[in-house]
């Protein structure tokens, strides 16, 4: 098969994927996840079920491949950014601007790991989803604490734990009241009050 074939055939699978994705999305944000099935996704999408089956093959994969991809990429930058203090406040300020913008694929995945505390079909994959986020938390902690940007007494664990649960939880206040949560101002804030907590008692000017 010529190459320039084969990519085509390449594209065509990763636009339905996303499309399939998007649906899944959708119907997670308007209906909960019980309302998802591979038949309605399919019907969404425009596809039938057996599309559906053909990438994914259960609900439970499609879910799973809706979290890692809803969070993939999500804050702008970051990723090319070098573990350390400036890595973890950029990612701490950008995620929370980005959950002012209110796209459906975020919203899905704050709904989904909702439910993931009472969904055993879904708690395997977010625990999984969770511990990726805090290990690269822990490895900007211990990086910073390595070059001396952030205080040597700190506990790379704790911090991640701590980080991600801020930002689940501003992720859930918006949710729930949009109004409540100016994204961009508690953003700036977060980033300002870990940036104090990490740097401040150690000499280090906190900027």
């Amino acid at each position: 098969m010529p190459p320039e074939q084969r990519r085509t055939q390449e594209q065509r699978r990763a636009t339905t994927r996303a499309a399939l994705l998007a649906a899944a999305a959708e119907l997670v944000v308007e209906s909960g996840v019980r309302a998802v099935t591979l038949a309605r996704v399919g019907e969404r999408a425009g596809y039938s079920r057996g599309i559906v089956t053909h990438n994914f093959g259960s609900k439970q994969a499609l879910l799973d491949a809706l979290a890692k991809s809803s969070q993939s990429g999500f804050v702008p930058g970051v990723v090319t950014m070098s573990p350390g203090l400036e890595r973890l406040l950029a990612l701490v300020e950008g995620y929370v601007a980005e959950l002012g913008r209110d796209s459906v694929a975020s919203r899905a995945f704050l709904l989904l790991w909702a439910e993931a505390a009472t969904a055993a079909e879904l708690s395997a994959s977010f625990r999984e989803r969770d511990e990726a986020f805090r290990a690269d938390l822990r490895d900007d902690v211990a990086a910073g604490i390595a070059d001396g940007t952030i205080r040597a007494d700190i506990d790379p664990q704790d911090v991640a734990v701590a980080v991600l649960g801020q930002l689940r939880g501003i992720g859930m206040q918006r949710l729930l009241d949009p109004d409540a949560v100016d994204t961009e101002r508690v953003g700036r804030a977060c980033a300002q009050q870990w940036r104090q907590a990490l740097t401040v008692m150690s000499g280090i000017d906190p900027g």
